[in-house]
């Protein structure tokens, strides 16, 4: 049942690639919050540029806070060159943003349920202006959950079993709309052909003044 959503999300995505490839379009999609044990997770933020046209400089900071509560930890910076702070995910961690640092995601390697907890994505622009330099910044947080495996999501159940019935039903409509025209097309040859066969069935000397009517 899987097969059909994953094609439709596969179809989502190639269109929203187009898209952004046609028109420099940044999009602030929500970063998943359920990991699988053993599994690899990134954790997305993306803080689309205000300004597109005016080139700035800019610093990303990653921090982690377990469930139960305590400080923010910081565990990896991008600051012009990449810094990971000694922490649990110490060789866990990867770069996953784009060129122009309008996505600054990072991916957690080999999730474990120690994992589980508040990830906060903090961006800091510095706009460069021949007069001032502002700075922008924003946060982004991931209440991220880690999970020894995955469980069925009621919601995508039914939505699988409406993509079903909505799959069926344009099937039927289509094969009704085919009986139709076909049923029509054949009414239509039909009738021309008995036109034309009382047409042949007239004498010679009244065809002049006969026409054959013409089905439009």
């Amino acid at each position: 049942m899987a097969a059909l959503p994953r094609l439709l999300c596969a179809s989502a995505l190639a269109l929203l690639l187009w898209a952004g490839l046609c028109s420099s379009v940044c999009v602030e999609v929500p970063s998943e919050t359920e990991a699988v044990q053993g599994t690899d997770m990134k954790l997305l933020c993306i803080s689309c540029m205000k300004r597109e046209e005016v080139t700035a400089s800019t610093v990303v900071e990653w921090f982690y806070k377990p469930p139960e509560g305590g400080k923010d930890e910081p565990i990896y910076e991008h600051r012009k060159s990449i810094h990971e702070f000694p922490s649990r995910f110490s060789g866990r961690i990867q770069w996953n943003g784009s060129k122009d640092m309008q996505d600054v995601s990072i991916t957690v390697l080999n999730v474990t349920l120690n994992d589980s907890g508040v990830y906060t994505c903090n961006i800091t622009r510095e706009f460069e202006f021949e007069i001032h330099r502002p700075l922008f910044q924003s946060s982004r947080k991931i209440h991220l959950t880690v999970v020894e495996e995955a469980g069925e999501d009621f919601t995508s159940v039914i939505s699988e079993i409406m993509m079903y019935i909505l799959l069926v039903f344009l099937t039927l409509w289509l094969l009704i709309e085919m009986v139709y025209c076909y049923r029509k097309v054949s009414k239509a040859e039909e009738a021309a052909q008995e036109n034309a066969t009382d047409y042949l069935a007239i004498p010679s000397e009244n065809k002049e003044n006969c026409a054959v009517p013409v089905e439009e």
